[in-house]
């Protein structure tokens, strides 16, 4: 029936449970689990999972392993098993760094070896897209279909829910209307709509851009300090109105505005990583201390909006090298690399050579 939800809002449904601290069931051939973000996790519901019996464990990236010293036998992820004397304290301070210098012996951590990982590994999945910290409470149950409905969880599942989160969501353009702007009064946005329920995306567009040649354009991402605030920490902020005053003295132009807040982990996650910074570690261990990948952007999604916009070729504004090889697998031809050297302080300094020296940015 097609009022009966698809995997797509199943698993939109239990991102937003998930962001909520309510628990989600996660069924596959190996049996099912009863998952919580430890992120939002609180005393009760830790106590009523720990009344189901069974060997709870604590499912953190390798990234995040690695900082705390434990056996990431999985590869990509640990399962550390909860102490059974562990309280909320224990899971939020094995799940987030903020006071790993304070507090740097955790352990020791037992994790386990063996057995199938997969709803583990979609458990991170799941926390991980709704912007939470990379790091699930796990707990093997029996009948997963059945607990769920006799607790109303939302129940996801593996063999169609995994591959679908590794993919690029749909988009479809919702409306476009003029924008003046101050660097062009040939201004137009346009607003594209993914089809998971995540945040929607933007393409300013300057002028009347030939869809046969080349344009000129820019993939940015939203960095709420930066292009908003004003914030002296990064680059973002002039590189975005640098972009457009380029677009606004060419004619025409195009930048997509794509909200992958941080480099893909959202702006709370971002904090926690300013926060690392303030105690000596660079951009990139932050992320890695938080249990995140150097980058987490997925810029496919602009691609995508490039085709929607009839758009194959592109002059493409970036520092970034791994930007032009995406766009290039994803179908868009990039022609000329175009610099965009702006925006550096004394207080980013440090910043911008880890973007050189770690993520391979011509600066």
């Amino acid at each position: 029936m097609s009022l009966t939800p698809d995997v797509t809002e199943i698993i939109a449904r239990a991102r937003a449970d998930l962001r909520m601290g309510v628990p989600v069931v996660l069924c596959g051939d190996a049996g099912a689990v009863l998952v919580m973000a430890a992120e939002t996790l609180d005393a009760q519901r830790l106590a009523d999972l720990s009344a189901l019996g069974g060997t709870p464990v604590l499912a953190i990236t390798a990234r995040r392993a690695a900082t705390l010293k434990a056996r990431a036998y999985d590869g990509d992820l640990a399962r550390v098993v909860l102490p059974p004397d562990a309280r909320l304290p224990w899971v939020l301070a094995v799940a987030d760094p903020a006071d790993d210098l304070k507090t740097p012996m955790k352990g020791p951590l037992t994790t386990q070896r063996g057995g199938d990982s997969g709803l583990h590994r979609l458990a991170l999945a799941l926390v991980k897209s709704a912007r939470l910290l990379p790091a699930a409470v796990v707990q093997t149950i029996s009948d997963g279909a059945g607990f769920a409905a006799r607790h109303g969880l939302t129940s996801v599942p593996l063999d169609t829910a995994a591959p679908k989160l590794m993919q690029t969501s749909p988009l479809h353009p919702v409306v476009s209307a003029r924008l003046p702007l101050e660097v062009s009064d040939a201004g137009r946005l346009h607003i594209f709509r993914p089809e998971d329920g995540g945040e929607e995306h933007y393409a300013v567009e300057i002028g009347q851009p030939n869809r046969d040649t080349p344009v000129l354009a820019r993939l940015h991402s939203a960095c709420f300090t930066g292009d908003l605030m004003g914030s002296l920490k990064c680059d973002c902020g002039p590189q975005l109105r640098g972009a457009l005053a380029q677009m606004g003295a060419e004619g025409t132009g195009v930048l997509l505005y794509l909200n992958q807040e941080g480099r893909g982990i959202g702006l709370a996650n971002k904090m926690r990583a300013y926060s690392l910074q303030d105690q000596g570690f660079d951009t990139v261990e932050a992320n890695h201390r938080l249990g995140f990948e150097d980058d987490e952007r997925d810029f496919r999604i602009g691609a995508r909006i490039l085709s929607l916009m009839g758009f194959s070729t592109v002059r493409l504004l970036t520092n970034n090298p791994a930007k032009i090889t995406m766009m290039r697998e994803s179908g868009i031809q990039v022609t000329e690399r175009v610099p965009l050297k702006l925006g550096k302080n004394t207080h980013n300094h440090a910043y911008l050579a880890t973007k050189a020296a770690k993520s391979g940015h011509l600066l």
